[in-house]
């Protein structure tokens, strides 16, 4: 491997001898049309089911994930897959995401994790796509941490895959690192990634880091898969041609009968994804027979996973639906109609639409200033805890707001590893954390008698009346132990909606209007009609239900969805 990157490919022809010259143009004709069939990939799916997969996937991602974080759940993903789907994404969106971006690594002075490289591998790969330069993020390279080779395989293969695919995404160069030991070049990636395939052709997460490989070990399609796409650029060197190919022999052998592929002991879309995903950057057609079982494709296997509001599941029996699950599945079917439109591959990114970045000037003002109209006292939090996450929100639906919000110090878990995000919500906590989303500085201004002044929730209840959020149950009394329901929920959000510079006011027409696609709408109480229609008008909770419950207890999830959606509203996130 010493000369890898020494080696030239030669063109080689072939000279048929001893032919006719009808056999001759037979011939001809064949390896012209065998090669046709070669350079343009398409699937077998219906290109009208496919399309319309495609564009019903963006709408979803784009509905539910309206502010782009720094995450590898509704982040990266979501605006790769959107930038390469074409779909019809406002600039603003991007926008918005690239100052997140750059608050982010602000807050971190530009380090996103100690040893978590593939934290920088994402983050370069959705601000490529968006069309924005890596290279200067508030003043940060973030391709120079992927030279420092150390570093960036500690974590395992992930790190050498991820930092190849991110740095060949746009032909970035490899800065000098002068922190590394070893200065990373791809040729080592490379050898890298190599080194620890399996004897079965495969590759695994933790196969190869002590440096032996048994021959009885086991790959697995995601990794697999991922390998294949960080080696799809680097085809014409010998040795990664030979592994490329043992691999596709491997991945034919393990697909099933459904066209799909098991993977952490259930046949689930993500699996499918990254090997659909390595076939594109390959070139290899989707029809290819190799990876073609009882007539199903990779694209139609990963469509089987479809459900009907755009979103995809993970499982086959509709287990583990996600985010997570949707991102990558839409784009793999985004990487599948790509290679079939014959367009540049899902990591090929040259293609990119330009984006400017923002200038500081105007990212500091939405971010540190909010809203025009914002109360003097209403601050924004920085990120105390960037990795801050809990055992049980990983496959939540609301994971991303739950961390975004814990990163902050807004929420805490019920313990260091749960959230517990089904629980109910007290009043006295949600005093606590509308009181921390905003930054208030704490007061004891409490008027309740059941409030003691010993309690924990003393100074986030008075600081919550000084405010204006909060009122009791009675003059007197605060309930602070009492769970808070739907209706009360939003009369309070609405409340901190208005400090944080928000116009919550609405008219007769506009509550009657917004409320009654609910069924239950006359079960809400006359003092919270408002609040709700200001909440369901402003994205803050959720209209795609088909009841308010506006008597039921709020949930935990619904508490960091809602706040996180008026944080974002008044540009504090």
């Amino acid at each position: 491997m010493n000369t890898i990157f020494n080696y030239v490919m030669k063109r080689r022809v072939r000279v048929f001898t001893g032919l006719s010259l009808a056999q001759t143009l037979v011939a001809s004709l064949f390896a012209f049309a065998l090669a046709l069939a070669l350079a343009a990939p398409v699937s077998s799916a219906d290109r009208a089911t496919t399309d319309k997969a495609v564009n019903d996937a963006a709408a979803y991602i784009l509905r539910t994930v309206r502010n782009p974080q720094v995450d590898s759940v509704g982040g990266e993903w979501a605006v790769l897959g959107l930038a390469r789907s074409g779909y019809d994404v406002s600039n603003s969106w991007y926008e918005g995401y690239y100052k997140t971006v750059e608050q982010y690594v602000k807050d971190l002075d530009g380090v996103l994790h100690e040893k978590k490289y593939t934290e920088y591998s994402r983050v370069i790969l959705g601000l490529t796509a968006a069309g924005y330069d890596p290279r200067n993020v508030a003043g940060y390279d973030l391709t120079a941490a992927l030279g420092d080779f150390e570093r960036t395989v500690w974590q395992g293969i992930n790190g050498p895959i991820w930092a190849l695919i991110a740095l060949d995404s746009a032909d970035y160069v490899i800065p000098y690192n002068s922190d590394a030991k070893t200065q990373a070049t791809r040729e080592l990636y490379v050898s890298e990634i190599l080194r620890r395939q399996i004897p079965d052709g495969g590759w695994n997460l933790t196969v190869g880091a002590d440096g032996e490989i048994g021959s009885s070990e086991k790959g697995d399609p995601d990794m697999t898969g991922a390998a294949l796409q960080a080696l799809a650029k680097y085809q014409h060197i010998p040795e990664v041609k030979a592994a490329t190919d043992k691999a596709l022999v491997f991945l034919s052998e393990l697909q099933d009968e459904k066209g799909g592929f098991y993977g952490w002991g259930n046949a689930n879309s993500e699996s499918v994804v990254q090997v659909l995903v390595a076939l594109c950057e390959l070139g290899i057609a989707d029809d290819d027979p190799r990876f073609v079982k009882n007539g199903h494709t990779l694209t139609d296997n990963i469509l089987s996973f479809g459900n009907a509001d755009g979103s995809f599941r993970h499982t086959s029996e509709g287990s583990g639906d996600s985010l997570m699950s949707a991102e990558q599945a839409f784009y793999g079917i985004v990487a599948a109609q790509r290679a079939r439109d014959g367009k540049n591959s899902l990591y090929r990114m040259n293609d990119a639409v330009k984006r400017n970045a923002p200038t500081t000037e105007t990212h500091d003002s939405a971010a540190k200033t909010g809203l025009p109209e914002k109360h003097a006292d209403v601050r924004v939090l920085s990120v105390i805890n960037a990795d801050k996450t809990f055992d049980d929100v990983q496959n939540h639906a609301d994971r991303i707001v739950i961390e975004a919000l814990a990163s902050r110090g807004v929420l805490s878990g019920k313990d260091n590893a749960n959230f517990d995000p089904d629980a109910g919500v007290t009043r006295a906590e949600f005093a606590a954390i509308v009181t921390r989303a905003l930054g208030l500085p704490e007061t004891e201004d409490s008027v309740f008698t059941d409030v003691p002044d010993s309690a924990w929730y003393a100074k986030p209840v008075g600081t919550a009346y000084h405010y204006g959020i909060v009122s009791g149950v009675t003059p007197a009394n605060f309930n602070p132990n009492g769970a808070i329901t739907r209706q009360e929920t939003a009369v309070m959000v609405a409340r901190a909606a208005k400090l944080c510079g928000m116009n919550t006011d609405t008219d007769a027409l506009t509550i009657r209007d917004t409320l009654a696609q609910f069924d239950d709408y006359r079960t809400a109480a006359d003092w919270a009609q408002g609040a709700l229609a200001f909440c369901y008008g402003a994205d803050i909770m959720d209209d795609a239900a088909l009841d308010i419950k506006p008597e039921e207890p709020v949930r935990r999830a619904e508490i960091a969805r809602m706040l996180h959606g008026m944080l974002s509203a008044a540009n504090l996130l």
